[in-house]
């Protein structure tokens, strides 16, 4: 055992505020001269930054691999968390921090595989690793000793057992005796439990710097860790240094670096996937800053958060609300009210048993939208210091709600928002995502809704690879991706498109050389088609910006003559898959040339439309659909469609190819339909006289294809066939059965009290009248 100042190992409940008051009363007792914290020890640097007057918890450590950022581990602390309280104390009274567990530099290199490279294993993202040890990490690696005695205590809510258990039912004893007894029940569970070789090498790093702390210090130590690694860190069960420092040698290492990074609730909570976290952390941090009162004061602000959606929410029913939740705690045996209590007694008093008002007392209380700050001194790439400034600049604060903003691009200030909303998605930085902008004065609005992740702090660091601005970044990457050998037709069409709405003017003319490049040497007509439309959109739309779009008319007269006349051969002989990719290219063709009003390209493709119209080996779909453009355009007359659709519908045709074409015909509104007899007697009339075989065949089809229609439409159609088609007498072969129709005759009858009516309700008239309603 090494000798040296008295040790201290408080376990802990990670994100507990029971467990975060008895670390400060525990401190407070104790005095220590050093406070040592589980986590990784490259976070002792940047632990004087948690006493600055601008940080505000939720925030997390971050460390990462500079040279391949997706390498990362987040270390999340609330102001309920244990660590955090710790930190605070000793910052307060000035005292030593240290931080005690395997190094960053070694987990991050066990949990992705060797040095950074390409071939590592990224994480997705959203889905960034938790090895920390200021949480439990998101697969766990050793088994949860206190929800073992949560469960074996009959709880369900391990905090909760805590809460019970330890806290409440030991007000008033000494702080540290409580934690000896936590340690020697989790001893006793550990006895029977053999730990993986992760558990084992992290008390191996911990015990490691506790003996250095130790060997110096003149004062005593204390330590705040999982109450899991108790007792592997008390000094009468340390191994040898020499048998720690076996486990530790060897082990894989890479370069990282830290910082400090906003956090926010929802990702504390289970079920934002962060599997590390609480599911209720709106709730916690009340237990934590309102311990007197708790239940009451909560009862309030649920109250306020149902007035705010126009549900009634008066102070008596808070005031019965409250009542109820101790006489349920009373009820269910447990010494004060938990969430379980204030749940079930606002859900029956506040909102009447509805449980849709409490959506809203679940996602802005119990879990939360709280954000964290860091300071300006935090270090930071040079890319997120730019963004920093720009969101400072443009009044554009980030937060953890969601919440939708409308920009006007007429005015400078909001355009500037735009563009940079624009730049970071270039960037792989999604902190706003366009929206439906509603009812807007043409193309000068925009709509987005903002909502800050915090897994973007590692995306920023991911994209400052590309520059150490944003406007920099967003164009370097931009031309990454277009000079990609596998970069696909449509999506450099887009990256003009993106160009524009981010005035990346450097990125854009290389774009635009690109997408030249690839168009000539594509043979793909489908391809082509299918990038007619993003580049309409851009030449009609891009001047808004004052972006000078006459570079873009070119390629696109290319795109839609190559088109055009590579148009037939890519719409016969084809399976039903590649005529629906096909039809939709076709379409979005269509509405390209239409919205650039250009005369020159208009000519070239309705005549390849009109050709391709009357090919009879044109597949089913998409000679329909041409079809019904060239009707719609008014190239052709309702007669001559209705001469085409009735050589399709001949029985002597293909059947399938007969429902495809009319489904390709018949997509778009159903007015033709309603106002076109003669069609809509064709099609009716090849319906009834289909054999039952084929007619079970096509049924699907044809009822998707008047699936799509609304139900007004599809009524008034249903109206037209019942009259006749065209509005004509009714039809008489309803072929009625008088004698099984009139006990149905005689009971409507009788209903409405229309006796004499059910005395003569058995002749074919009445019957069939009744039948028509």
């Amino acid at each position: 055992m090494t000798a040296g100042a008295p040790l201290e190992v408080l376990g802990i409940r990670h994100h507990g505020p029971g467990s975060a008051r008895s670390v400060g009363r525990a401190l407070d007792a104790l005095d220590p001269e050093v406070v040592v914290i589980e986590g990784p020890p490259e976070l002792d640097g940047f632990a004087p930054l948690a006493g600055h007057a601008a940080m505000r918890p939720p925030v997390a450590a971050l460390v990462y691999v500079p040279d391949d950022p997706k390498r990362a581990a987040f270390y999340p602390m609330a102001v309920f968390s244990p660590e955090w309280v710790a930190l605070q104390w000793a910052l307060a009274h000035g005292r030593s921090v240290r931080f005690a567990d395997l190094p960053a530099a070694n987990r991050l290199a066990m949990e992705f595989g060797g040095d950074p490279s390409p071939a590592g294993q990224p994480v997705e993202r959203g889905e960034l690793p938790d090895s920390s040890g200021l949480d439990r990490p998101a697969i766990q690696e050793y088994p949860d000793a206190i929800g073992a005695l949560a469960v074996a205590a009959g709880y369900d809510d391990h905090e909760r057992w805590w809460e019970d258990a330890v806290e409440q039912r030991m007000a008033g004893a000494d702080p540290l005796h409580r934690f000896t007894a936590v340690g020697e029940a989790v001893a006793e569970f550990r006895a029977g439990v053999d730990d993986p070789d992760l558990t084992l090498g992290r008390e191996a790093a911990m015990r490691k710097v506790l003996r250095s702390v130790v060997r110096n210090a003149d004062g005593p130590v204390a330590v705040v860790c999982g109450a899991y690694h108790v007792p592997a860190l008390q000094r009468t069960s340390w191994p040898s240094a020499t048998a720690d420092n076996a486990v530790l040698k060897g082990l894989p290492k890479v370069k990282v670096a830290a910082t400090w990074s906003p956090w926010t609730s929802a990702r504390l909570a289970y079920g934002s996937g962060y599997g590390a976290g609480v599911d209720s952390p709106g709730w916690y941090h009340h237990l934590f800053t309102s311990p007197d009162d708790a239940v009451g004061s909560w009862m309030v602000r649920v109250a306020r958060c149902l007035r705010r959606h126009d549900f009634e929410a008066s102070s008596a029913s808070v005031v019965e609300a409250t009542r109820l939740a101790g006489a349920l705690a009373a009820m269910r045996g447990r010494p004060l009210a938990g969430l379980s209590e204030v749940n079930d007694a606002a859900l029956s008093v506040l909102t009447g048993g509805s449980p849709i008002p409490m959506k809203f007392v679940t996602g802005e209380l119990i879990v939360g939208n709280e954000l964290g700050e860091v300071p300006r001194e935090t270090p930071q790439v040079p890319l997120a210091r730019d963004l920093a400034r720009l969101q400072s600049k443009l009044r554009m604060k980030p937060s953890a709600e969601s919440k939708t903003v409308v920009l006007d691009l007429r005015k400078k200030s909001q355009l500037q928002r735009s563009l940079l909303l624009h730049r970071l998605s270039l960037l792989g930085i999604p902190w706003g995502v366009p929206t439906d902008a509603g009812r807007t004065t043409g193309s000068f609005k925009e709509a987005w809704t903002l909502q800050w992740q915090p897994e973007f702090s590692v995306s920023v660091i991911e994209a400052s690879v590309f520059g150490g601005t944003v406007e920099a970044a967003a164009t370097a990457s931009v031309l990454a991706t277009a000079l990609d050998e596998q970069v696909e037709l449509r999506r450099l069409t887009e990256l003009v498109e993106a160009c524009l709405e981010a005035e990346l003017t450097d990125a854009l003319i290389g774009v635009l050389d690109r997408l030249e490049e690839r168009t000539a040497a594509t043979s793909d007509t489908i391809a082509l088609a299918e990038a007619v439309e993003p580049l309409a959109r851009t030449e009609r739309y891009g001047n808004v910006r004052g972006v000078d779009t006459g570079v873009i008319g070119r390629v696109l007269r290319v795109l839609v003559t190559r088109v055009a006349v590579g148009l037939t051969g890519m719409s016969v002989q084809i399976d039903e898959d590649a005529a629906a990719r096909v039809r939709t290219a076709i379409e979005g063709v269509e509405r390209g040339v239409r919205l650039v009003q250009r005369p020159e390209l208009a000519e070239v493709w309705d005549e390849a439309v009109d050709r391709l119209a009357e090919h009879e080996a044109a597949a089913g779909g998409v000679a329909g659909r041409v079809n019904r453009m060239v009707l719609d355009g008014g190239r052709i007359d309702t007669a001559e469609a209705g001469r085409r659709l009735g050589r399709v519908l001949s029985t002597a045709g293909d059947i399938d190819r007969a429902a495809s074409w009319l489904d390709g015909f018949l997509s778009g509104q159903a007015v033709i339909l309603i106002h076109d007899a003669p069609l809509l007697d064709l099609i009716d009339a090849w319906l009834t006289e289909l054999p039952s075989a084929m007619f079970d065949d096509v049924m699907p089809l044809i009822r998707r294809t008047f699936g799509r229609f609304d139900w007004p439409e599809r009524r008034m159609i249903g109206e037209r066939v019942r009259r006749g088609g065209g509005g004509g007498a009714a039809r008489t072969d309803v072929g009625v059965d008088v004698d099984r129709a009139a006990p149905a005759v005689d009971k409507v009858a009788a209903l409405l009290g229309l006796d004499e009516a059910s005395n003569s309700g058995r002749d074919a008239a009445s019957a069939e009248q009744v039948a028509h309603g």
